[in-house]
């Protein structure tokens, strides 16, 4: 019967729609995941179109115990959100001489304190590039920066001086010596703040 020769051919173009969808899916997925929010001054905003963010803080909050806004504030100043950012390249006239540091990722962490992470949490398969991954680390490290120099895990000012300089740096006072640093860190104590006060406004509805 002629149906016995168009089944076939019919079940391979449903399969080849369902394959054509599942990648736009996957693609589609991913580029939410990885692009920057359209609105990043509004931590609400953030949680609302990008579900799953909203949900790796969350995690990161039962974990570590470290306000959502705090990483928040935070990893906008060192990358705007951007998953893939890294320092600018250097150069000696047009020589280039390789980047600053090998600071990489949404959560701008380097090589050897990654693998500190990777290694302490068991989390091996982490990426700086994965926002969940990204925003866990910054509440281990808010959790040891609690833990190694007293600093409350919601003190925005001063989770972010550690962070900036390392736990050593800012028990020898390092931070004390770049204004620029300590005004930067002002502004992300401000971001903090509110985004803190967003987030309370909007917390039951997301």
């Amino acid at each position: 019967e002629p149906a016995s020769v168009v089944c076939p051919e019919g079940r391979k173009s449903g399969l080849r729609y369902l394959f054509v969808l599942a990648i736009l899916l996957l693609a589609t997925a991913c580029s939410t995941s990885t692009s920057r929010p359209s609105n990043p001054e509004d931590l609400c905003a953030i949680f609302r179109e990008k579900s799953d963010w909203y949900e790796a803080a969350l995690d990161m909050n039962e974990k570590w115990g470290t306000p959502v806004q705090v990483p928040m504030a935070m990893m906008y100043q060192e990358s705007s959100f951007k998953y893939d950012a890294q320092p600018p390249m250097r150069y000696f006239l047009f020589i280039p001489l390789g980047r600053a540091s090998s600071a990489y990722g949404f959560a701008q962490v380097k090589d050897e304190t990654w693998s500190d992470y990777q290694r302490e949490t068991g989390n091996s398969w982490a990426d700086r590039d994965d926002f969940a991954d990204a925003i866990d680390f910054m509440g281990w490290y808010s959790y040891k920066t609690s833990r190694v120099n007293k600093i409350a895990p919601s003190d925005a000012y001063n989770q972010y001086l550690n962070y900036h300089e390392g736990w050593g740096g800012f028990r020898r006072g390092t931070q004390n010596d770049k204004r620029w640093l300590l005004k930067t860190s002002r502004v992300v104590e401000a971001r903090a703040k509110r985004y803190a006060t967003q987030f309370k406004q909007c917390r039951s509805s997301l």
